[in-house]
Order: C-alpha cells, then sequence, then structure tokens
C-alpha cells in the first residue's frame, strides 16, 4: 500500500498514513566531542531535530556508536545572475578513480543506515491537482531536519572521515544549504568546519552556518571562486575537503531519497529532480534505475541556468559562461563530472523551466498544499505544471529539494507575478 499523505485543499482534513521518521543510530566513539563553549550550537542543533540536549538514541553500527542531530537555513528568493569566464573547471585528483562508475545501490542502503537518526524520512504527500486520474506526490525534503536534502549526502561524507581526518577538520564552498549542512555534520562529530561564501551571501544562510559552529570565510562571488579559495585554504590548513556534490559519498547520501520513494510509492510512473550540479539527481536516478528501471527519472533546470541539459547535448560536461535564474540553489555553471556520467547512464530526460513557472509553482505549494518551498526546490513542481505529459499515464513525484525562504521573499514572488489570486495549475 503507498505510504503518502494527502495535501488537501483548505476546509478538508488531513489523510492518509504518516511515514515512520528515521530510524535509530549512532555515532563514530571517538569523536571529541565539544562541551561548555560550544552548548549554544549544540542547543540549536538538538533543536533542529526536536528533542532536548540530554536524549540520545544510540544504536551499534558497523561495529560504532554513532550519534546525530540535524539543521538549516533559508535563502532570500531574489534574482541571482553572474557570468563565468574562467576555464571549465576540472575533477579533483580525489574524483578521478571513481569517474564512470555508478554508486551502487548496496552503497546507498548503506549510507541510509548512516544517516538514520540525523537526517528525516520525508514524507510523500499527495498535491491537490486537479484532473481526472492524476496522482502528483510530493516528496517533502523541505521538511528534512536540515531544511533540504542536503544533510544526507554532508553527513554520509562526514561520518566516513576517520578520527585523524575528523581532527584535522573540513572545508567546503557554498552559498547556502551545503555550508549548512556540513557546518551540522561537523558539529555533530566534534569536527572543525570552515565554510566559504559569496559576498553577496544573505544574511540569514550566513547566520546559519555559524550558529552551527561553521568558521565563515568570504570570497568573491561566484562558486569557481569560491572553490579556489577553498582548496587554497584546504592546502594550507590540512583540512579535508566537502564537495557539494561531485563524490561518490555525496552521491550515496542524497540517493537515499530515491530509496525512500520507491519504498514509500513502489507504483512511481516517473521522479522529477531538481538539478544544481546533479548530486541529488545522480543519487536518486542510480538508487531507483538499477531496481526499477521502468520508472523514468527526469532532471529539471531553469532557463537560464541549463548545465546539465547542455553538457548532455555536447556528450561531456561544459562550462556555462552566464546563469541567471530566480532559483539560486540551481546555478552552477557546469555539472560535476561523477553527476554528468551518471546523468548520461541513467537519467530519461533533462527539462527546463521559466522562472515564471517557479515563482507560480512555490505561490500554489504555499497557498494550496499548505507547504513553504523554496524557489530550487520547487523547480519539480513547475516541471509537472509546464509539462502536462508529466503528470499523466502513472503516479508523478515531484522532489521538494529544500524549503529556505524567507517571507519577504514569498511576498516579493507574488509581487513578481503582480498575483490578486492563488496561482492556478496549469492545463
Amino acid at each position: 500500500m503507498p505510504a503518502y499523505v494527502e495535501a488537501e485543499p483548505p476546509g478538508r482534513k488531513l489523510s492518509g498514513a504518516e511515514p515512520a521518521i528515521g530510524r535509530k543510530v549512532g555515532v563514530l566513539p571517538d569523536v571529541d566531542h565539544r562541551t561548555s563553549d560550544v552548548d549554544d550550537k549544540r542547543a540549536d542543533r538538538a533543536g533542529v531535530l526536536g528533542r532536548g540536549l540530554g536524549h540520545r538514541e544510540v544504536q551499534e553500527q558497523d561495529g560504532h556508536a554513532e550519534r546525530q542531530r540535524s539543521t538549516e537555513a533559508r535563502p532570500p528568493g531574489k534574482t541571482h545572475s553572474w557570468e563565468y569566464t574562467g576555464a571549465a573547471l576540472s575533477p579533483t585528483a580525489i574524483l578521478r578513480p571513481y569517474m564512470h562508475t555508478v554508486v551502487s545501490v548496496s552503497a546507498i542502503e548503506d549510507a541510509a543506515r548512516r544517516i538514520a537518526g540525523v537526517a528525516r524520512r520525508t514524507p510523500l504527500v499527495r498535491l491537490p491537482v486537479d484532473g481526472a486520474g492524476t496522482t502528483v506526490l510530493a516528496k517533502c525534503e523541505n521538511l528534512q531536519a536540515a531544511g533540504a536534502f542536503k544533510i544526507r549526502g554532508a553527513y554520509n561524507f562526514i561520518a566516513r572521515l576517520n578520527a585523524e581526518e575528523r581532527g584535522q577538520g573540513v572545508i567546503t564552498y557554498s552559498s547556502g544549504n551545503h555550508a549548512q549542512a556540513v557546518a551540522l555534520a561537523a558539529g555533530l562529530v566534534g569536527a572543525r568546519a570552515v565554510v566559504v561564501m559569496p559576498t553577496t551571501a544573505p544574511a540569514i544562510k550566513v547566520d546559519g552556518a555559524r550558529s552551527l559552529g561553521a568558521e565563515v570565510v568570504f570570497e568573491g562571488t561566484t562558486s569557481a571562486e569560491r572553490k579556489q579559495r577553498a582548496e587554497t585554504l584546504a592546502a594550507a590548513q590540512g583540512l579535508r575537503m566537502v564537495p557539494p556534490f561531485d563524490h561518490p559519498w555525496i552521491i550515496e547520501g542524497q540517493g537515499t531519497v530515491g530509496l525512500e520513494i520507491l519504498e514509500d510509492c513502489p507504483d512511481a510512473a516517473r521522479v522529477l529532480v531538481p538539478v544544481g550540479g546533479g548530486g541529488l539527481l545522480a543519487g536518486i536516478a542510480a538508487a531507483i534505475k538499477q531496481q526499477r528501471p521502468d520508472v523514468r527519472v527526469i532532471g529539471v533546470e531553469p532557463t537560464g541556468a541549463p548545465k546539465m541539459h547542455a553538457s548532455l547535448a555536447a556528450g561531456h560536461p561544459i562550462t556555462l559562461a552566464r546563469v541567471a535564474s530566480i532559483a539560486d540553489g540551481l546555478l552552477p555553471v557546469r555539472p560535476g563530472d561523477l553527476t554528468f556520467d551518471h546523468a548520461r547512464q541513467l537519467v530519461d530526460d533533462i527539462v527546463t523551466v521559466s522562472d515564471d513557472a517557479i515563482a507560480t509553482a512555490v505561490l500554489w505549494l504555499f497557498r494550496r498544499a499548505k507547504l513553504v518551498v523554496e524557489t530550487s526546490g520547487a523547480a519539480s513542481v513547475a516541471a509537472a505544471f509546464s509539462h502536462p505529459s508529466l503528470r499523466a499515464g502513472g503516479p508523478t513525484v515531484v522532489v521538494l529539494s529544500g524549503g529556505n525562504i524567507a517571507v519577504e521573499a514569498l511576498a516579493a514572488l507574488a509581487v513578481r507575478l503582480n498575483e490578486a489570486e492563488p496561482p492556478t495549475v496549469p492545463q
């Protein structure tokens, strides 16, 4: 029986079965957890998980006791645009052994056990979409303990580091969800975290990363500039890089979303996935297509940032000269080498959606489904609305990849569309 919740129109009660929320886990026993000087940050992490600092859930897993918590903040929702003028990004040395390798289902299942109790098992919610026989289900990663799917890959990566590597600390580059996920995951295992963020990063994101214990470094306005600064700092300080998307451990963690979709909706016909660097798309495709090749996996990009679409058309990863969209989390200028390989081998199609379609989807979800979803996370719904064939002929699952949006941003989207009435689903 499908395990999903109904999101009904106003005036009707919620129906359906509540899925289970996360299983127990434990944490690496040789972690040196910080105490008095970070009590406020521990409180932040525990609060996001909805429990007190004294609560522990521990079990034996692969000979280790592992420990947990979770969180994340919210981006602004304005249009973002920048140009990339440098050379195409090359794969790092750590990735070269993995090129052309699809992560296995067993590795994703291992990741699911590793992150259980840290990342929530988010529900599938049936959306009130008009149309006879139409079933659209939302995979609500906007309800994730970290506010987005990113905690799955970040914790899976950091939890696999040995004691010496954790002791050296970790670093990443990001403007939002991944930075906070790394800060959270590092804090859970007692590791130092450094995040390189753009000088234009919204205060809410910066404050979120700092509240979770990260040291924030500002650099430029582009992902290329942040990446270069992070690599320089990593080499100088001996920090371990936690890639935003292009690493097997990250992809395995994100792939746990796909496992949950198949378990909760075994009759799914297709799954629509927002595409930034491609880690979520790669993981979901690996989890689903290796078990159910009949289920279509479709990536969704803004028309102003079609990096995966262009790369697949070219037959290799390419770097876009310019990207622009209100979906700030989907603006990498280039997909990862490993994520591109997964898409090339496993993904059925990539579709693009306009910014107006994304804005309409965000407001429709808020008003009709009562779900708060950021612009990047609503791209999948925009695709289902813009392309009628993507919601016909069997259940369609749309992944809501994050919910980090400010109230002011929601208001700005309404102004953008100049709406007096709630948006309706395009036919």
